[in-house]
């Protein structure tokens, strides 16, 4: 029971550590995204103009390191319990947005808080996800993983269409189910890694789409962030990712959750409740409007940081 407790623990401390991390980021790259040539969307040419500005790389630096946390929670315990957790980097962002809008927390924000948290707890206490056998059968993993892609590029082409309407909200649900995936391969990664060293990982396809899930959700993330504000994009990213991580969890790596009547109540009221504080928090007026109404189109240059 103590090994259990510390273990827990563990991945508490290193799954909301992550979360912070991504908060913080993304908050820093949707200042300097917003600034970004609007001829630049879904373009990598995006990524090359905004690497030229310290605080994307900044955010980016943050988001890099949340990354590499959650690598570890993910090797500690289960997708379908890190990912409620990783959930939590809106409260972050909301945070970093107050100290810039000097917005108060408010009925608003204490409702989203408080659903958003309930919402983990319930989910995770009812579930109590816990490891199994991944499943043998590699039909079901490319099943689940083929669906998530297919659904993120069809989001993606009718972003592209519609870009400064739904496209940001759009392009945030695409790349949060990429990310979804992202995690659950990186789970597969480490496993391999434990198992057979860099040799092992290296001569696995899993890594390689790791990297390549990762760049492309970046570009489509960024994409978002260049065209809306937080309001729109970050609550759709947060809400997307843990739902399709926790797909992919039960789906082939093996994840268990409680199946009685009772506690999947839980468990569904549990991420209703998320999704709505999700919503709340996204919407919250703290979270920077961004600056949509843009006539630049040439290259961005690094602009001056507001103090």
């Amino acid at each position: 029971m103590i090994e259990v407790h510390r273990v827990s623990v563990l991945i508490l401390v290193l799954a909301v550590s992550a979360a912070c991390c991504l908060g913080f980021g993304f908050v820093l790259q949707q200042n300097a995204a917003q600034r970004a040539p609007l001829n630049d969307f879904l373009s990598f040419r995006l990524l090359i103009d905004l690497v030229k500005v310290p605080r994307w790389l900044g955010g980016i630096a943050l988001m890099v390191v949340g990354m590499a946390l959650g690598a570890a929670a993910l090797g500690q315990g289960e997708l379908s319990l890190v990912e409620p957790l990783l959930a939590t980097n809106l409260l972050f962002a909301l945070a970093l947005s107050r100290r810039q809008t000097r917005q108060p927390l408010g009925r608003q924000g204490w409702a989203g808080l408080l659903l958003l948290a309930g919402g983990v707890s319930a989910f995770i206490v009812a579930g109590e996800p816990h490891g199994g056998a991944a499943t043998a059968d590699p039909m079901r993993q490319w099943l689940i993983i083929g669906a998530m892609t297919g659904l993120a590029l069809l989001l993606t082409a009718h972003a592209k269409r519609s870009r400064l309407g739904s496209g940001p909200v759009l392009l945030a649900v695409a790349a949060g189910l990429l990310y979804g995936v992202q995690d659950a391969l990186t789970r597969v990664s480490g496993e391999k890694f434990a198992e057979g060293g860099f040799a092992g990982l290296l001569t696995g396809w899993q890594p390689y789409a790791v990297l390549a899930l990762g760049v492309t959700g970046l570009l489509l993330v960024q994409s978002a962030f260049e065209t809306a504000s937080l309001r729109k994009s970050l609550p759709a990213l947060t809400a997307a990712q843990p739902i399709a991580g926790i797909i992919c969890g039960v789906g082939f790596l093996g994840d268990r959750l409680r199946t009685d009547a009772v506690a999947l109540s839980w468990e569904a009221g549990g991420l209703l409740a998320v999704v709505a504080g999700i919503m709340l928090l996204g919407l919250h007026p703290a979270m920077p409007t961004g600056t949509v109404e843009r006539a630049h189109v040439g290259r961005l240059q690094p602009q001056p940081q507001p103090q």
